[in-house]
């Protein structure tokens, strides 16, 4: 009997709920597996498939949404190993199951602390709602490989935004690992893009796009590749999140900065009944 062929897993970009290869065809080695090198056009295609998903998951109940998010914990915790394998410390997976648990319970208490009634004179009700911004291109912290990545994603997602995912190029198995978590995750197709490669390559065009509204520059390391992200997210005047400093505690209590810096607030006046 001839000796069995190992078959090599290759690590595909995520994309509207599917994983296809980046369209360049393009492939760097890690760890001994493929992964896909994205190019400008898969991030244009994310943000396409992005955008596509706003209305949809930011029209659910945020207590759907705060479901899913329960539920992508739920997986998470089902292949602990596998992240384990990856070289995932045992403690860190846990962690991230904690922090997607914490945001998931979240989900339906955004309004009630951050929105409200507000006294005014005259015979009207005023009242503030909080709502999702859009479209959010996030640069991924390198390290902690799943952690940092949990800690920037679910934060954005769970008041209804989008993402797309710029990973860290040396540490991408955790992230499209953690897609396959998502994508049986009951997350709609969209709401969470990831791309693999370099990020010098796939933020600037992430940065420039029209039809981003955000981005969050955690992840980036290099002080000029930062502020080159910052003047091009100036052209539509994108909301960005500067990078975090390099000692950023992510084992801390979050808090609800990610959250809420990723909020609009709309006011609405409608007149009393006599």
């Amino acid at each position: 009997m001839s000796e069995r062929v190992a078959v090599r897993k290759t690590y595909k970009l995520f994309i509207g709920g599917k994983f296809p290869r980046s369209e360049s065809g393009r492939s760097y080695l890690v760890q001994s597996s493929n992964v896909s090198l994205a190019s400008r056009k898969d991030a244009r295609d994310a943000v396409v498939a992005a955008r596509a998903a706003v209305k949809g998951w930011a029209g659910a109940t945020a207590y759907n949404r705060g479901q899913i998010l329960y539920r992508a914990a739920e997986m998470l915790e089902g292949r602990r190993e596998q992240f384990v394998a990856l070289g995932i410390p045992g403690d860190e997976v846990d962690a991230a199951v904690d922090r997607w648990v914490w945001y998931a319970g979240w989900a339906d208490k955004l309004a009630q602390v951050y929105g409200g009634a507000n006294p005014v004179a005259g015979p009207y009700f005023n009242i503030s709602a909080p709502e999702p911004t859009g479209v959010v291109a996030v640069v991924a912290p390198e390290r902690p490989a799943l952690l940092g990545l949990v800690s920037v994603i679910a934060p954005a997602i769970v008041s209804g935004n989008t993402v797309v995912v710029a990973a860290s190029a040396t540490e991408p198995l955790a992230a499209v690992t953690l897609a396959e978590v998502l994508a049986t995750s009951d997350l709609p197709g969209g709401v969470v893009n990831i791309l693999t490669g370099a990020i010098t390559e796939t933020a600037p065009t992430l940065a420039a796009h029209m039809d981003v509204n955000a981005i969050d520059l955690t992840g980036v390391t290099d002080a000029a590749l930062a502020t080159d992200l910052e003047v091009k997210a100036a052209e539509n005047l994108k909301r960005v999140l500067r990078p975090a400093p390099a000692d950023h505690d992510w084992s801390a209590d979050p808090g609800l900065d990610r959250m809420t810096a990723l909020l609009e607030t709309k006011t609405v006046w409608h007149p009393k009944g006599v």
